[in-house]
């Protein structure tokens, strides 16, 4: 497999995947397409038993998505008079297809987040069927709040799941970011472990890799309840809805003063203001 934002290694019946885009380690069109082709050689590589997803730089797994590439689609479609309703739901693109293949892939994928994780980063993890985190000063959570956007690769959907409505309308609507002890706190990941995180998840996937295949998809299946009527029209209508706000006057200028460096995504405050009060932020969520 060529790639160009990750690369992919197999070994003992794990497949590990690396993301790498330095030096800001966003999420981007490439990447999208470099997992593609990756869920495609890892689905049809009977070897793989199992599989692990982290960041191949320090500190981060993956920063969030490349809100360049947000605005400026936001703004051709904006020039193109285009408007979105959820009585006319968008279809699946590449990046949901992704998250969706992750959930419903019969192989068990366990995230190693070995830093920060924001918006389409963290909706990657929140796709995983086990997440564990390194512990550390990195920046989770879906803060999309603060550029005028939502979370729109699935996160309103899979992080209620997980979490409850309380807690997800919670982190959503105040859009803070928390530590990786508050993502096990909140119930986000199994554990938050000292020292490389990768170590750790080679280890469950190993103990993953010794499991009956077929009875891991099972619970898998039955655990995340595909069929239910409910799951796809709650996924159409976030997509559909991000890009209503993506092509908003107001979103498009939120995104562009981030990407002009007025605006931090963390706190939607300006930049160099938040890292002073982020703990304060921190104690407050688990209060």
């Amino acid at each position: 497999m060529k790639s160009q934002r990750l690369s992919l290694s197999i070994a003992n019946a794990v497949a590990v995947v690396r993301f790498s885009n330095p030096p800001q380690e966003y999420m981007d069109d490439v990447t999208v397409q470099d997992l593609t082709a990756a869920l495609d050689d890892i689905e049809n590589n009977s070897d793989v038993r199992v599989v692990v997803l982290t960041g191949a730089s320090e500190g981060t797994f993956v920063r969030h998505y490349d809100v360049r590439e947000l605005e400026q689609l936001g703004r051709m479609l904006a020039e193109r008079g285009m408007t979105f309703s959820i009585q006319r739901p968008l279809p699946e693109n590449a990046i949901h297809a992704c998250y969706r293949r992750i959930e419903e892939s019969r192989k068990p994928f366990v995230a190693a987040l070995n830093g920060s994780a924001m918006g389409g980063g963290f909706e990657l993890a929140l796709s995983c069927d086990i997440r564990l985190v390194q512990d550390g000063p990195f920046d989770l959570g879906l803060p999309e709040i603060n550029i005028g956007l939502l979370p729109g690769g699935g996160g309103t959907q899979r992080l209620t799941a997980i979490v409850g409505q309380a807690r997800a309308l919670e982190l959503m609507l105040l859009g803070k970011t928390f530590r990786p002890r508050d993502a096990v706190a909140f119930g986000l990941a199994s554990e938050c472990v000292d020292g490389p995180v990768l170590a750790r998840a080679l280890q469950v996937a190993s103990e993953l890799a010794s499991k009956s295949p077929q009875a891991i998809a099972h619970i898998k299946r039955l655990v995340r309840g595909y069929g239910r009527a409910d799951t796809g029209p709650g996924l159409a209508a976030e997509r559909t809805l991000f890009c209503d706000l993506m092509t908003s006057r107001s979103g498009i200028e939120q995104m562009h003063a981030m990407n002009s460096g007025k605006v931090d995504l963390r706190d939607g405050r300006p930049q160099g203001s938040l890292d002073e009060s982020v703990g304060e932020q921190s104690s407050a969520l688990r209060r």
